[in-house]
């Protein structure tokens, strides 16, 4: 495979605007997963060069929401803890699974949260005087983040909704601190994935690092666009986001 100019800018712009979508909501995987394989990486290689990206926006988006405050560190440990777990198994799983197995697991995960999204809005949007609790003692916090944690080591797509329900459904956060315990989760599950792909020799490093770049451009500025929106206006823009998720699964 031979990285063209062409092939440079496109990794570059998906991967920026990925890093947006990402930070705000999630979804931009499906953006640049399509860009990947475009360029000639067979399915299983896209996703795991993929994840290059992703774990470096984590990173960038990380470090300018705790720069404004708003990554909250009271329960990290207890969100990572299930988190981790799940992504471990869940990578074993996409290291070693069908290809064909992607698609309808993003596809059906894409349509289940928009539904959430549009017919139980209190799922991803608490109301303002609720307190975040705790995930030590709540066993449903816990099996939502190893839930999370398999869809995000497994697919990767389309996670950061899946993690949005958690934090913010489940464990009450607002969506700007959900947005940052969820670029928190992904990064620390995407490390383990990349960890396993990199033992397997899926991860094509060039393509991976030109998209890194690109993603941590676009995590930059997702996080000062997430500290002037509204939280409504995040709701919303997750919910199209959500559509989105799940035209692609269907296309491509």
């Amino acid at each position: 495979m031979e990285l063209t100019p062409v092939f440079i800018a496109l990794l570059l712009v998906t991967g920026l605007i990925a890093g947006v979508i990402n930070t705000l909501a999630g979804g931009g995987s499906n953006l640049t997963l399509p860009a990947l394989m475009v360029m000639g990486l067979p399915a299983d290689v896209a996703n795991a060069t993929n994840r290059v990206g992703v774990f470096f926006q984590c990173l960038v988006g990380l470090k300018g929401f705790d720069r404004h405050g708003k990554l909250e560190r009271t329960d990290i440990k207890g969100i990572l803890i299930p988190t981790l777990a799940g992504g471990l198994v869940g990578a074993l799983f996409a290291s070693f699974l069908p290809v064909w197995l992607l698609k309808p697991v993003l596809l059906g995960t894409m349509v289940t949260m928009a539904l959430l999204i549009l017919l139980r809005p209190s799922a991803v949007m608490p109301a303002e005087e609720e307190m975040a609790g705790k995930v030590s003692g709540n066993p449903k916090a816990w099996g939502a983040l190893l839930l999370a944690g398999f869809y995000g080591g497994f697919v990767q797509a389309g996670v950061g909704f899946v993690l949005i329900a958690a934090l913010a459904g489940v464990l009450r956060y607002d969506l700007v601190r959900a947005n940052a315990l969820k670029l928190l989760c992904s990064a620390a599950f995407t490390a383990v994935a990349l960890g396993i792909f990199i033992w397997q020799g899926q991860v094509a490093w060039v393509p991976g690092l030109v998209l890194a770049v690109g993603t941590m451009v676009g995590a930059r500025l997702g996080v000062g666009m997430a500290m002037k929106v509204s939280q409504k206006t995040l709701k919303w823009f997750l919910f199209v986001m959500t559509l989105c998720a799940s035209v692609a699964a269907l296309l491509f």
